[in-house]
């Protein structure tokens, strides 16, 4: 595998191939962005990855400073599905100025659920994968593999692609499940193992609203708003802090107000202990 360093270097080793099959990632790598990975090694004629902590999408307070940070185990991980190409930048390479330019997405997409909890999150998100985008796919256009757990963000990804015409297209991979259901992510190795145990009642939180929505699909007799907090209160009588559990549409993530045949998604996000974890479901 080639560890790419610079901008310069990483254009330069990509310069020879028409289709570059990318995944970006903040490192700690699981499972999940393996799967990523996998699906990249099949989808165009380089994989490439990228390792980086991106600054601009932590809060004040959020994780940045004991974000993980593993890169001779990651390296180890991306070696072994076959991974082409890593970019590893500093922040210095990356931002060699203060990126005072951001891309500002939409607000009616991008200020809602996560957006609202964490002000400012999509922005610092569509900015460096735009910068990083402009570095991989600097000589082509080519493939760029997301998973489906961020649901929100793959959304708001989407519509930048779209709107701003860049030649890179989005493959969607489910999410990747522990075997007793939760979710993957590299915030999980914050739980203690009592912590992990009581994780898992997330995703059979939504996985519950999710067998409710569909059990009243066909009727539309579903009091949606008294489901959302009836789940979120069966979640905070387990000492969780929920921010949202909900019922959106798939195509824009606007409350459904009625439940009829249109394509929806359950998502959620709550605290457990001091970690913070989000799962969907599609419904």
């Amino acid at each position: 595998m080639l560890i790419a360093r610079s901008v310069a270097e990483l254009r330069q080793h990509l310069s020879a191939y028409k289709k570059p099959a990318f995944v970006p990632t903040m490192g700690n790598l699981h499972e999940g962005h393996l799967n990523l990975l996998r699906t990249a090694k099949v989808s165009g004629d380089v994989s490439v990855a990228s390792i980086f902590v991106n600054r601009l999408q932590f809060l004040p307070g959020e994780d940045f400073a004991s974000y993980p940070r593993t890169f001779d185990s990651d390296c180890d991980k991306l070696r072994s599905v076959g991974c082409d190409m890593l970019f590893a930048p500093d922040e210095a390479e990356l931002y060699p100025q203060v990126q005072s330019f951001k891309l500002l997405p939409d607000p009616a997409l991008a200020d809602i659920l996560e957006g609202y909890f964490r002000p400012g999150f999509f922005t610092g998100v569509c900015t460096v994968v735009l910068k990083l985008f402009h570095c991989v796919f600097a000589h082509s256009g080519g493939v760029a593999v997301f998973g489906q757990k961020d649901f929100q963000q793959l959304l708001i990804l989407r519509r930048m692609m779209t709107q701003l015409a860049m030649p890179v297209d989005i493959i969607t991979v489910a999410t990747t499940r522990a075997p007793d259901g939760l979710a993957l992510s590299s915030r999980n190795g914050y739980l203690s193992d009592e912590e992990r145990a009581e994780a898992v009642q997330l995703s059979m939180a939504l996985k519950s609203l999710a067998a409710s929505v569909r059990a009243a699909s066909s009727s539309g007799r579903f009091d949606v708003a008294a489901a959302e907090t009836a789940a979120m209160g069966g979640l905070r009588d387990r000492g969780w802090v929920p921010d949202y559990i909900t019922v959106r549409h798939q195509h824009d993530l606007t409350p459904v107000i009625a439940v009829g045949s249109e394509p929806m998604v359950v998502l959620g996000a709550a605290r457990l202990g001091k970690t913070r974890l989000i799962d969907n479901l599609v419904v």
